[in-house]
């Protein structure tokens, strides 16, 4: 799959191994993060962000949500790298899980990128009020303020 250009800027700057000028690591390096049963699509983070995701696991105290933090962003981990075409080759496996056929979407989403398979998503250019799990005030940003104390 071609992973368009100003995703794999995202990645190669969170990437702290990724050297344009280097033989070995001229191309940026990512995890797919599959483990989450209830996915149904493929999760591509950079490298800085599964280890800030990582190291925010370890400090949970042991239980369940940290047994299954674990299996879903470690054990449910596969890293890759985008090859010199900016191509990111999907295994079989993945194919299979997520309905991904000749055709794809890469979806950003924050602190990831989404890739879709073509039958499972559908591009919009807005979002539907009822298509959203909170109520939003009127201002939106107003919810990054709060977490913020401003």
């Amino acid at each position: 799959m071609s992973i368009p250009a100003s995703f794999r800027r995202v990645l190669a700057a969170g990437d702290p191994d990724w050297d344009p000028e280097s033989k070995d690591n001229a191309n940026p390096s990512l995890v797919m993060v599959t483990g989450d049963p209830r996915q149904k699509c493929l999760e591509v983070y950079t490298i800085e962000e599964i280890e800030r995701i990582e190291a925010r696991i370890e400090k949970l105290k042991a239980g369940p949500d940290k047994q299954a933090l674990t299996a879903i962003y470690s054990s449910g981990a596969t890293p890759a790298t985008v090859d010199e075409t900016g191509r990111l080759v999907l295994s079989a496996r993945f194919r299979t899980r997520f309905g991904i056929g000749a055709e794809a979407w890469a979806v950003a989403s924050l602190n990831k990128f989404q890739i879709w398979s073509a039958d499972r998503y559908t591009p919009t250019d807005a979002i539907e009020e009822d298509e959203l799990a909170v109520d939003l005030p009127e201002d939106p940003m107003e919810l990054l303020d709060a977490l913020e104390g401003l």
